[in-house]
């Protein structure tokens, strides 16, 4: 019998947001994103938010501890997106961003007498410190110059990205506020982290599987031919048919699939939605909820309100100051999150980002279906 939506959701929750006491120990923000896997961090704020709604109790200042120690690091990896991950995981998805990227940055660039190998080895070289932006371009200029005799792309967004997006620099911000959206630094990744496009589909496997050969392809930015070659790889795997006609895959031994009772708020960028290709993510939600949390117009995402387990809402706490009132948005035709459900993840988001939630108020919104 082909797997349900709902049996993929509960095996990617089960992943997600581990059921076990021994990984719900304070203080221990690296492993406990070891083993939900990379967070995607276009806002600053979502890498806390992510363990906060995972781990309660999980603090600002641990997640800032563990920045500031590089247990965690922080980085433009797959898809040309900002990730936070331990470096080992980073690593990994730096592997698949060589793969992955190598068209666009071939197109861009246009080298006639050197490799993207050499470019990017020099520019890890030179990121041996901490560069801003302006010195990595100014780096990419010179290289170019040297190397080419010519330089197309300096000065533009994308010689921007081209100066440090490959995956082997990691980022800081500069005015030392994590959960902010200031100005970045970057520097190379520790050169004793090493990883392979084969690491890469296994962390995916263990931080969302299963997945169908489409997911992995999307989430990691690498063509199908080039993912089923890496599941051939990978050796022995669970494979299943999906509700969807395609094949779902899996590692052995895969912990359990599991419910999440009551209530969490969950980052812009989250796993449960981008973790997945597109039409995949109805496993979490109805396709229309999901077209209104998602912005085609700036590519922005609604920060998902997730109750029992099902994507229903979202939610918002706007504001710079550290007191701030929050909002909680649920669809019509789903279940309305009771005020007492609420206690734990206020609690968690305050700790999260270090804030005072001053009011809480409920909003029933109805998305029409297409």
């Amino acid at each position: 019998m082909p797997l349900t939506w709902d049996d993929l959701a509960a095996a990617a929750l089960a992943r997600q947001f581990p059921d076990d006491p021994a990984d719900d120990r304070p203080g221990e923000v690296a492993s406990h994103a070891a083993l939900i896997g990379p967070v995607q961090s276009q806002t600053a704020r979502s890498p806390f938010l992510a363990l906060a709604a995972r781990f309660p109790g999980t603090t600002r200042a641990e997640v800032e501890d563990a920045y500031d120690a590089g247990t965690l690091v922080r980085g433009s990896t797959v898809r040309g997106t900002v990730h936070t991950a331990t470096p080992a995981q980073y690593a990994a998805l730096g592997a698949a961003t060589r793969v992955g990227q190598r068209t666009l940055w071939r197109r861009l660039l246009r080298l006639e007498r050197s490799r993207l190998e050499d470019l990017w080895d020099d520019t890890e070289a030179f990121a041996d410190a901490w560069r801003t932006p302006d010195e990595l371009q100014q780096h990419l200029h010179a290289w170019l110059v040297e190397h080419e005799g010519r330089d197309d792309v300096t000065g533009t967004q994308q010689g921007r990205y081209l100066a440090f997006g490959h995956g082997g620099l990691v980022r800081r911000p500069v005015n030392g506020d994590w959960a902010g959206q200031g100005a970045p630094e970057y520097r190379t990744l520790r050169p004793d982290v090493a990883a392979t496009l084969g690491d890469a589909a296994l962390l995916h496997l263990r931080s969302h599987g299963p997945a169908s050969r489409h997911d992995l392809a999307w989430w990691s930015g690498l063509g199908l031919r080039v993912v089923d070659g890496l599941l051939a790889d990978l050796g022995e795997l669970v494979c299943e048919e999906g509700p969807d006609g395609r094949t779902y895959v899996d590692l052995p031994g895969s912990p359990a699939p599991r419910g999440v009772d009551g209530v969490r708020l969950l980052p812009e960028f989250d796993a449960l939605m981008c973790g997945y290709e597109p039409s995949a993510r109805v496993r979490f939600a109805e396709a229309h909820h999901l077209q209104r949390l998602w912005s085609g117009a700036n590519g922005l995402l609604l920060p998902p309100l997730l109750v029992d387990g099902r994507i229903t809402g979202y939610w918002r706490s706007t504001g710079t100051t550290r007191r701030r009132p929050l909002e909680v948005v649920w669809f019509a035709r789903t279940r309305r999150p009771r005020r007492d459900e609420l206690d734990a993840p206020v609690a968690a988001l305050e700790a999260a980002l270090d804030i005072t939630v001053t009011t809480l108020t409920f909003t029933r919104e109805d998305v029409p279906r297409p």
